[in-house]
């Protein structure tokens, strides 16, 4: 029989018993759900499953129709490990209801309640802090959590809900607010703690969507993916920020046929993405802009799907250790690949192929020691850099010759790559 893990909420108040922990997983959807996207989701929701329950504090789609609300369900449904819960976002338009029920509501377990209040349109309802004041009022209720999508205000970001609305929920939560735990909300694609009225506010944005700068002291590079665990144990509810590493999920992977066919897939991608830039960069010099429009639009679309496909088996580092993985690759290919093969080429009398590993190694080379710079992240100052479009060859510095040192293409045609803040 099959489980339906994502729960449609029917009633306003649900008893749960035997329950001593939540995952919450903040903003999955609302940059889109696409493959390369919901791997962070699908990994939220693996770890996540170590808790009894899980929920997600809004975001879950980018806007609500039946075509994305079908797509995060039927995922959700396939890699979930718990009952879900779904909190609404101010993404989450549309018929929200019709799959996921009610968008006020409590969860009452023996140990604690979480009480999920709709502020997706910048607002509390009514039915919401009603609800609120009858939970916290009930005996058997000692430590709550309130969650909610949209921050109230707080010391780090201005994007919030305005302090007559916070004053809303204070005045609603205020008799009982010794009960009050935590409060939890989504919506910036990043994560901090804060206390509000005395209470620790924890923001959670980190499910799904792109991190992002939140503020100087809250940079995109500073923050990973991660969950929030809330875990009760002798009479306290705790919480654990746990960061999400990038190969967070793994499913596909370990099946061996489909990780070999998802890589065939990416290299044909890819040769389909190589094959229409030459040609938009032929038809352009040819006098053909449409043309050359439209193929290199096919070129960026062939070059998605691949990342989407190779992001299924990818295992990369952690960001801040990323760069230095690709130093050995490029130093293998000039040291010994390109070197061996140029001269297999050259015995073999194939000059062109010889004139293509020589040119090409010369660039790998630069590459890695331009890596070797970019490994230190807050250190690398380059920028500007050069290709040349003829073979390749990159340039960095002060002084670019007239000339490309590799195939003599002149700096004209250069292509300038310029770092933008």
């Amino acid at each position: 029989m099959k489980t339906n893990h994502l729960q449609k909420v029917q009633d306003s108040i649900l008893y749960l018993p035997d329950i001593h922990s939540i995952g919450v997983i903040g903003d999955p959807g609302c940059e889109g759900l696409g493959t390369y996207n919901m791997k962070v989701y699908a990994g939220a929701l693996e770890e996540s499953a170590r808790d009894d329950i899980t929920l997600i504090a809004g975001d879950l789609v980018p806007i609500g129709n039946d075509l994305y609300y079908r797509s995060i369900t039927d995922l959700t449904e396939s890699i979930a490990g718990n009952d879900v819960y779904v909190l609404r976002g101010n993404h989450d338009t549309g018929t929200y209801e019709d799959y996921f029920g009610k968008k006020n509501y409590a969860l009452i377990t023996d140990r604690f309640a979480v009480i999920v209040l709709d502020n997706a349109m910048r607002t509390f309802e009514e039915e919401g802090l009603e609800l609120l004041q009858r939970v916290l009022a009930k005996d058997e209720v000692s430590q709550a959590i309130i969650a909610f999508h949209i921050p109230v205000p707080n010391h780090f970001i201005p994007n919030s809900v305005s302090e007559e609305e916070f004053d809303r929920l204070k005045t609603a939560y205020g008799p009982w607010k010794e009960k009050v735990a935590y409060l939890v909300c989504g919506h910036v694609h990043s994560r901090f703690i804060d206390e509000v009225d005395n209470i620790p506010l924890i923001c959670t944005g980190g499910g799904g969507a792109m991190i992002e700068d939140v503020s100087d002291d809250i940079r995109a590079c500073d923050i990973e993916h991660h969950i929030v665990h809330f875990r009760e144990k002798d009479g306290q509810l705790s919480y654990q920020v746990l960061d999400l590493p990038e190969n967070c999920y793994e499913r596909e992977r370990k099946d061996e046929i489909l990780r070999d066919k998802l890589k065939e897939t990416v290299a044909g991608e890819l040769m389909a993405h190589l094959k229409y830039l030459m040609f938009a960069d032929r038809a352009r010099r040819r006098g053909f802009p449409k043309e050359a429009n439209l193929f290199e639009a096919l070129a960026a679309s062939e070059y998605y799907h691949a990342r989407n496909f190779y992001s299924v088996i990818e295992r990369p580092a952690a960001f801040n250790k990323s760069v230095e993985t690709f130093i050995p690759g490029e130093q293998f290919e000039y040291q010994r690949l390109y070197s061996m093969m140029e001269e297999y080429a050259k015995e073999e009398s194939d000059p062109l192929a010889k004139q293509a590993y020589s040119g090409a190694a010369a660039a790998e080379m630069v590459h890695a020691k331009l890596l070797e710079e970019a490994s230190d992240l807050e250190g690398f100052d380059r920028d500007t850099i050069y290709v040349c479009p003829i073979c390749g060859y990159v340039m960095a510095g002060d002084s670019i010759p007239e000339r490309c040192p590799v195939c003599g293409g002149p700096s004209r045609q250069y292509e300038k790559y310029e770092a933008k803040s």
